[in-house]
């Protein structure tokens, strides 16, 4: 059974007579990677300011690890590690040194963690180089090891890889993800790169006039996006006449070459798939291999951004 970590109902959010965030209901698990996605003015900071308790919600409920923001604030915020989009350091203390302010501030006083965090995020040989002389993308990974410093259960992310360099942006990703699945922190993530959220979120929401328009898992939402799945199948021999198998389905409605020879890629209707396989093998196909191409996430967003029948939301179970 999954434990809740970070739990909203009905939060609401309304500034003046413009409303920011709009009966949220949110829920992500313990040791989950949670994308959060949308524009600019579209709540997701909002949120986060809220989970964190510096801002007060206009209505509704919402819970950190079981504890309201808004009662319990300091006991959140020593639970919960936090990289902003635009994060600041002392600039004339070095990294090392910014790191250990942070620590004796959470009563941390392990000198190797601080070492162990500055190797973890690729800042070994500027450990002790002045923060004033960081780049922004070395900030960004300042910021991260910052908010790790008191081993939270929580990790929120605003934009974490801005500015970061390709190899370092895979260096990080695969930190965030390991965090999840070796350590059991819960990780929110906030950004505007959709591959990148593809690439490690376990659940995505994407966020449209201050609503979650959609949730659930990046392969959930192309199919519910579209109503259809892409499946790549390859086949021992004679792709001809597998093709031919294909095509004559009631549930593929378009079938295009893959990426080598003998293999298609098939569009079919949700959730026809172990149909269309179990079809193939009573046909006498011989199948090597069924690979999921899911729709991009990108265009999966456009559509459900550009689209101006939503209305609700829509929840996508994993």
């Amino acid at each position: 059974m999954a434990t809740t970590t970070i739990h909203t109902e009905q939060l609401t959010k309304v500034y003046d007579d413009h409303t920011v965030v709009d009966q949220l209901n949110l829920s992500v698990n313990e040791g989950e990677v949670f994308g959060l996605l949308g524009p600019n003015g579209a709540g997701k900071t909002t949120t986060i300011l809220m989970l964190l308790g510096l801002v007060e919600p206009t209505s509704g409920e919402l819970a950190v690890l079981g504890l309201d923001p808004r009662t319990n604030p300091l006991e959140v915020k020593s639970q919960v590690g936090f990289l902003p989009d635009a994060v600041g350091f002392y600039d004339n203390l070095t990294g090392r040194q910014n790191l250990r302010f942070t620590a004796r501030l959470n009563g941390v006083e392990e000198e190797d963690r601080i070492t162990d965090l500055l190797e973890q995020v690729g800042l070994t040989e500027a450990a002790d180089q002045a923060a004033g002389e960081y780049s922004r993308g070395m900030k960004q990974r300042l910021g991260l090891a910052d908010a790790l410093v008191k081993q939270p259960a929580v990790l929120i992310l605003d934009e974490p890889t801005t500015a970061i360099d390709p190899e370092g942006v895979a260096d990080m990703l695969d930190l965030i993800r390991g965090l999840a699945t070796e350590e059991k922190v819960t990780i929110l993530l906030s950004s505007h790169l959709l591959h990148q959220v593809q690439a490690i979120c376990d659940r995505v929401a994407i966020f449209v006039r201050g609503q979650v328009v959609v949730s659930g898992a990046p392969h959930e939402l192309a199919v519910a996006a579209g109503g259809t799945a892409r499946v790549e199948f390859r086949f021992a021999s004679d792709a001809e006449a597998a093709r031919r198998r294909l095509e004559e389905s009631d549930s593929i409605v378009d079938v295009t070459h893959g990426r080598v020879p003998g293999s298609w890629v098939a569009t079919l209707e949700g959730g026809t798939l172990p149909e269309t396989i179990a079809s193939l093998v009573h046909d006498g196909a011989e199948l090597t291999g069924i690979h999921r191409v899911d729709e991009d996430l990108d265009s999966i967003y456009r559509r459900y951004f550009e689209s101006a029948e939503v209305e609700k939301v829509e929840e996508i179970k994993v």
